[in-house]
């Protein structure tokens, strides 16, 4: 039984157009950087998903330089933000300035929009600014609108925030909070290269031998795909296991393991459960599949809930960390279980 209704010819069609796009796109891509295939799949599909992502990697991974050439290839307007201790809310959202009119010689308020009205938007270090222009920022994610001066300004459409963070320096920064962590749609960490990627990096950096982002998808092309995935079917046996690996991951309620109850603070809340759902569907369509898959949901389990549970102090005395537990909650939680909807 599906949850949603069945596909039209033409949903199939643009199904086969995305995947056709994902491979030129990753094609592009590789002209700046070499490998993290992982991550530019899991970024994208946050991105056609409709949420935002948040980069995590140690400096030189090339973070920026990834996000620079996405907003290339998908022809959007692009602003990145670097985030210091100093940075105000208004440098980023915008601010009111006083104007005299031409005309009427009368002064009136006139709205300057931040960086933050663009397509796609980098935000650079997002740890380092303090909690106040954090909020801002991520409050404009939520309702992808600025208010200002009793006024609502809406954000231009697609809106994303890709958000990057250093996992290495702690002093002055500001980590985000638990709750705001949970505006981003996916956590993605960034690891270091193979040995023959980054033996490719060294020979293309010091040759100069990257080439030119061609455009691959517009504005209304990524616009179209959202709406795609929305429209993508899930079987209620994928629902139902996606639900349950949210249910297992709440320690002290009874679908939880006895490591939940022993090794987890709290975990996923039901924005864990549609954070999984829609980015499966998102994958699916970026491999060309008018239907999501038990796999699909596996493969963004990681970066969809590591951000949405949290490890107590005997489980970092044990050595185990949210992606030692999220590896266990999908050994515990069968894929080929009979989900059914409760009834209660």
């Amino acid at each position: 039984m599906s949850v949603e209704t069945a596909p039209t010819e033409s949903d199939v069609a643009a199904v086969a157009r995305c995947e056709q796009m994902y491979v030129r796109l990753r094609d592009e891509l590789a002209k700046t950087i070499v490998g993290q295939d992982e991550v530019i799949e899991q970024t994208l599909t946050a991105m056609f998903a409709g949420g935002h992502a948040l980069l995590e990697g140690v400096p030189g991974l090339a973070k920026t330089l990834l996000i620079n050439s996405l907003a290339k290839a998908l022809h959007l307007s692009f602003k990145r933000i670097q985030f210091t201790p100093d940075l105000m809310p208004s440098d980023v959202t915008g601010t009111e300035v006083i104007q005299e009119n031409l005309e009427t010689r009368a002064r009136e308020y006139k709205f300057l929009a931040g960086p933050l009205f663009a397509n796609m938007i980098l935000a650079d270090e997002v740890n380092r600014t303090p909690p106040k222009t954090q909020a801002a920022m991520l409050e404009a994610m939520q309702e992808r609108q600025v208010s200002a001066g009793g006024k609502v300004y809406k954000l231009p459409a697609p809106f994303f925030v890709l958000a990057t963070q250093n996992p290495l320096e702690q002093e002055g920064t500001y980590p985000l909070p638990e709750a705001q962590l949970d505006r981003f749609l996916l956590y993605v960490r960034m690891g270091y290269p193979t040995p023959a990627e980054e033996w490719e990096i060294a020979r293309r950096v010091t040759t100069g031998r990257l080439g030119d982002i061609e455009q691959v998808l517009t504005a209304d092309d990524i616009l179209e795909f959202q709406k795609l995935v929305l429209r993508v079917p899930v079987s209620d046996q994928v629902l139902g296991y996606a639900w349950a690996l949210v249910r297992a991951s709440r320690p002290n309620t009874p679908e939880a393991p006895d490591f939940v109850n022993r090794w987890m603070s709290w975990g996923a809340g039901p924005r864990g459960v549609l954070t999984l759902i829609s980015c499966a569907k998102a994958r699916a369509v970026l491999y060309g599949r008018m239907h999501a898959s038990i796999a699909d949901v596996q493969a963004v389990v990681k970066p969809a809930l590591r951000h949405r549970l949290a490890a107590n102090f005997a489980a970092q005395a044990a050595g185990k960390g949210s992606e030692e537990l999220l590896d266990m909650l999908l050994k515990a939680v069968p894929a080929d279980k009979k989900y059914e909807k409760p009834t209660a």
